[in-house]
């Protein structure tokens, strides 16, 4: 007779001993699940090299649900922090209650928590071996009380090393990955690695963006390709994957970060911002039909 969490209907056997698994192990399990169990939707933002725009995407598509959802964003990326920069909430003071962390309230339908949240300083670096990163990722999951969401977005670390497997395989019921990439074939290559990396653990991918596919000129509004395009749409086909949504780049884009404003907020009438909108919808349609 397997275990039940409370308020669970018992089918994701959690309960269920598996295999060379220690009991400390299934405890872990129990207790994610039960923290995650109030979370609709959980999707994971990845990306096979860094400087690809990962977090600028996940924390777009978290405002963008946020409109008309419940959405909670999660930044796991240990190394390179980024969220609370973005969202104009760098040094934010955590609660604590019950021993759980509770999440920053940036509006009324977004909760957010990082890891930059428990650093000292905005200069400290985090220089740690693969175990110790693990282990800061698992508390992190398992501590912080999202309370009911209908989704949580997820800024994972990039490339295919130890700390996005572990949030791959601790999120047992992850509904899947979003890959961010630019158009040039440099980055195709490591999004190939990134693409075989979730086949091989088991994770859904439901699609690729593409960022900063074009400039788009301040003064005429003209459109000039940054990169050799296609080569994202070639590769998805190859793949058998769906290009989610075509994000370009616009100058604005980079001050707005800096200033802790996401374009969807300061300039919705964007192209960007309207990219990022899309690609929103799109995501509710995919998991929501």
């Amino acid at each position: 007779m397997s275990e039940r969490c409370d308020g669970c209907s018992g089918e994701c056997g959690v309960g269920e001993p598996r295999p060379d698994e220690s009991e400390q192990q299934r405890e872990m399990r129990r207790r994610i699940m039960e923290r995650l169990r109030n979370i609709r939707h959980k999707v994971v933002v990845l990306s096979g090299k860094g400087g690809v725009g990962k977090s600028t995407v996940a924390v777009n598509l978290a405002v963008a649900l946020a409109r008309e959802h419940r959405v909670g964003l999660m930044d796991v990326d240990i190394h390179g922090p980024n969220v609370p920069k973005m969202l104009g909430i760098e040094g934010q003071t955590l609660g604590v209650e019950k021993e759980s962390i509770i999440p920053f309230q940036w509006r009324d339908n977004l909760k957010v928590m990082s890891i930059a949240f428990l650093l000292q300083g905005r200069d400290s670096a985090v220089i740690w071996r693969g175990p110790l990163k693990m282990i800061a990722i698992r508390q992190f999951i398992t501590d912080v009380e999202w309370g009911k969401l209908d989704w949580l977005v997820i800024d994972a670390p990039p490339g295919t090393g130890d700390e996005p497997l572990s949030v791959l395989q601790l999120i047992e019921d992850l509904d899947g990955c979003i890959i961010v990439t630019t158009p040039q074939e440099v980055s195709l290559l490591d999004v190939a690695k990134c693409v075989t990396f979730c086949e091989k653990v088991g994770r859904r991918i439901l699609g690729l963006v593409e960022n900063m596919t074009h400039l788009v000129c301040p003064h005429c509004g003209k459109k000039v390709d940054l990169y050799p395009s296609g080569g994202v749409g070639r590769f998805a086909e190859q793949r058998g994957l769906e290009v989610l949504g075509s994000v370009p780049f616009e100058p604005q884009i980079a001050r707005l970060s800096d200033e802790g404003k996401p374009v969807v907020v300061a300039a919705p009438e964007s192209d960007t911002a309207k990219a990022f909108l899309a690609l929103a919808d799109k995501v509710c349609a995919l998991l929501e039909e």
